[in-house]
């Protein structure tokens, strides 16, 4: 019997089922971190009579009495509405566990295995999981919206391992993309995906999958806008905004950066886009046209404050950070004063590795040493701590005092400009 499975059922027509991710991964040889089960041929009342506490509303999910393990019972859902949430939901003994498997998004999604260990695999999860293919299990697919980002989301999870989406599906996804019910996703929905590719591996083919599909010009339009967008080929070989968009993503993640920092790497450069074609391939003032496009893109998908915060940051002040040795001490302290570095100095700490990914993320620049990064970070500690002390004593007050401080963090960001400049560590 697998863990978690039913006490005391022997005796019943219940059959149990480890379904799902927990499957796949133990296939690819992955760790398991979620069990979840089908179970076949019980109702409710027989699941509350066994002790499991149901939790599922719109169809019956029941939590294990001792291990909380998920256990839901085989249903079958048909499409009655427009959107992600318009299904009716059946569960009733008579669904069988192919029929379960048969409303799952994808192959390598829909297997399970019984409580002897052997596979039920009837829609050819096994063999796409040895083709490293991502296919729908059936034309179903289509009737939920949210799947093309799943599938893009899958599709990153598991690059490093050569997956790729099959043929028939990625033009599903594109059918999917042009149908207009991309619309019916709430803003919600579409951040906890992207939060969730974020914060995983290969966060770049998560939106290069949504852009070979032509989804992120429906729901990241501000994104998509950037590839075709021309810059300065002395300073980025790589030429094209959407392709250097996407080596900072690659570049961010190499730097071990978090979800956050990593949406400030992806968006700090939306202003681009809307940079009149007269004065292309620079890009004057873009900075401020990316500050809006944050806030816009943020607003529209109720971003949560953290992630807009540090991108806000990151898209006004990158350009500065990149010639921080040019800057005015005054000019320098000013930064660390907007970025709000004294009082938070771990998210200045994301500020800088988001604005060193925007350097490697350049063709031929991903190993050249970037010592702005040390240089911010030496500048905040030398202002971070000034003794206050001496300046009471001298009857400081108030604004007197803090124009004091400012004066000391003033004077000691000059003699770091002048001692790095005399080639000073």
């Amino acid at each position: 019997m697998m863990p978690g499975s039913f006490p005391n059922h022997a005796t019943t027509s219940m059959q149990v089922y480890l379904v799902g991710g927990a499957v796949r991964d133990a296939l690819l040889g992955l760790p398991v971190l979620e069990r979840d089960y089908v179970v076949v041929g019980a109702t409710p009342e027989q699941m509350l009579a066994l002790g499991y506490q149901q939790v599922g509303k719109d169809f019956p999910v029941f939590l294990h009495p001792q291990t909380k393990a998920e256990y839901a019972l085989a249903r079958t859902e048909r499409k009655s509405g427009r959107g992600y949430h318009g299904f009716s939901v059946h569960a009733d003994p008579s669904v069988t566990l192919d029929e379960d498997l048969l409303r799952r998004d994808l192959t390598i999604n829909a297997m399970a295995q019984r409580e002897d260990g052997s596979l039920a695999d009837p829609y050819g999860g096994r063999a796409d999981l040895d083709a490293r293919l991502l296919r729908h299990v059936s034309p179903a697919f289509r009737e939920d919206p949210l799947r093309v980002l799943r599938v893009a989301r899958f599709a990153a999870r598991f690059a490093a391992l050569g997956f790729r989406v099959a043929p028939e599906t990625h033009a599903l996804l594109r059918e999917m993309a042009a149908s207009g019910e991309l619309a019916e996703l709430t803003p919600e929905r579409v951040w906890q995906e992207t939060q969730r590719a974020l914060a995983g591996p290969s966060p770049r083919v998560y939106f290069e999958t949504l852009r070979d599909c032509g989804a992120l010009a429906v729901l990241f339009p501000e994104i998509d806008a950037l590839w075709g967008v021309p810059q300065r080929a002395d300073y980025h070989p790589e030429v094209d905004t959407g392709v250097h968009v996407m080596m900072v993503l690659d570049a961010v993640e190499a730097l071990a950066a978090q979800a956050p920092v990593r949406f400030a790497a992806l968006t700090h450069d939306l202003g681009k886009a809307l940079t009149p074609a007269d004065v292309l391939p620079r890009h004057i003032g873009h900075e401020h046209r990316s500050v809006r496009l944050v806030n816009a893109l943020c607003d529209r998908l109720r971003i949560p404050n953290d992630y807009r915060d540090l991108a806000v940051h990151v898209a006004h002040y990158h350009g500065l950070v990149h010639r921080v040795h040019e800057l005015r001490p005054a000019t320098l302290l000013e930064m660390l004063e907007k970025t709000d570095a004294f009082r938070r100095p771990a998210r200045f700490e994301d500020f800088v590795i988001a604005c060193e990914a925007d350097h490697r993320g350049r063709l031929g620049f991903g190993q050249r040493p970037y010592p702005q990064a040390a240089y911010l970070r030496r500048a905040l500690a030398l202002t971070q701590r000034v003794d206050v002390a001496p300046l009471r004593a001298r009857g400081l007050t108030g604004e007197a005092l803090g124009a004091a401080i400012r004066h000391e963090r003033v004077q000691r960001l000059a003699a770091l400009k002048e001692e790095t400049a005399a080639g000073g560590t």
